[in-house]
């Protein structure tokens, strides 16, 4: 059975003329929620900033060794070994371990389908797709459905997968005289291998067959070779580790700082840090997702504006080289009007939240448009 399929489809200028003319919807939605992104990003990245310069005024450092009544309430910072007393065990494995978290992760060996498109054009305006699927075999944490398949004749796969991976964690950890939350103690992840070499012990419910392969545990006929519907488990475990907290004092606990704006402050980092360091690694994380989301709006709103415009390009696309120079046209027009309207966008969300910055974007945009103003009138004179 072969493993590797290619579909030769074609469409019409006609076509493409109408399928372009609806993608002027969806295009005009991309455009507007390109403006509520760019502005629910600024008001998000002000709101974070003020709450982390508040807490930044705020927190008081403590030791870990005892929890002081003079701070409840109060948002501290405190760091040390963050460990348990507590074995965590897999119940169906019963494979257990001195750790804050024991993970199994359980995958099948299974038929996955990859799929490419190549798109040329035509001379007339029509397109010819050329669409390949390649079915390879590979492990996998997730049943894939063989019958959403293109070709899954020869490529079945068995279904479920039979057994669930799990994460299991110790019900108490510390940190010194203090006991993490369970929202800061999830923010431990720093995951290791745990090799198991034994046989699984009676009383647990691991399926028959199983047994010890490569460090985990293996369904299957030849560990080397493995066929469709075999079956692996490893384990995974997070061992006591060094971890620094800011978070409000709650009795020997924590929970949520609330910023005056509403906004909660609670973090935990690996590692020991000062509470300094780790104000400022969440400033610039701050900073860094805000430009991310800027470059999002950007390319939202530069995508809905070439699928407006995009009918153009088709009915170019009559002499293909005709369609290209329109479309590269149209996403660079595309790509500048969306550069002035963002800045424009970010500059009235700082009037609303921060007046000077915003002051400042306003006339960065303007000085673009003049730009652009200037540029087409020379081409314009230079043309005549």
């Amino acid at each position: 059975m072969a493993d590797h399929f290619s579909e030769v489809s074609s469409q019409g200028w006609f076509s493409r003329i109408g399928n372009s003319i609806k993608g002027i919807l969806v295009g005009a939605v991309l455009f507007l929620a390109s403006f509520a992104l760019l502005w629910w990003n600024e008001g998000r990245a002000v709101d974070t900033a003020k709450m982390l310069a508040e807490g930044k005024g705020a927190f008081v450092s403590v030791a870990n060794d005892k929890v002081d009544p003079a701070n409840e309430g109060k948002l501290i910072h405190v760091n040390g070994k963050a460990t348990t007393t507590e074995t965590v065990s897999d119940p169906q494995f019963k494979v257990s371990a001195p750790a804050l978290k024991l993970k199994r992760l359980v995958e099948m060996y299974q038929w996955k389908e990859e799929t490419k498109r190549e798109t040329k054009k035509k001379l007339g305006g029509g397109e010819e797709t050329i669409t390949t699927y390649d079915y390879k075999k590979d492990w996998d944490d997730e049943a894939i459905n063989s019958a959403d398949f293109r070709h899954p004749e020869g490529h079945q796969n068995p279904g479920a997968l039979p057994f669930p991976s799990e994460t299991y964690a110790a019900q108490k950890i510390t940190l010194g005289a203090f006991t993490l939350s369970p929202s800061l103690a999830g923010s431990i992840n720093a995951w290791e291998a745990l090799p198991v070499t034994a046989p699984v012990q009676a009383g647990g419910e691991a399926p028959e067959g199983i047994r010890p392969a490569g460090g985990g545990y293996y369904k299957g006929a030849d560990p080397a070779s493995p066929q469709v519907g075999d079956v692996r488990v490893t384990f995974k475990v997070v061992k006591p580790a060094d971890v620094s907290v800011v978070s409000k004092q709650a009795g020997e606990s924590f929970v949520p700082y609330v910023a005056s704006n509403g906004k909660a402050l609670e973090m935990l980092d690996l590692g020991l840090k000062s509470g300094e360091q780790m104000f400022a690694e969440a400033e610039a994380a701050n900073a860094t997702l805000t430009w991310i989301l800027r470059f999002v709006g950007w390319l939202v709103m530069a995508i809905g504006i070439s699928m407006v415009f995009s009918p153009l390009a088709v009915v170019a696309d009559v002499i293909p080289f005709l369609g290209d120079m329109l479309g590269l046209g149209i996403a660079i027009f595309a790509g500048l009007v969306a550069a002035v309207l963002s800045l424009i966008t970010i500059a009235i969300a700082w009037l609303f939240y921060r007046p000077l910055l915003g002051v400042a974007l306003i006339v960065v945009a303007v000085a673009l448009i003049v730009w652009l103003k200037k540029s087409g009138h020379k081409k314009h004179v230079a043309a005549a």
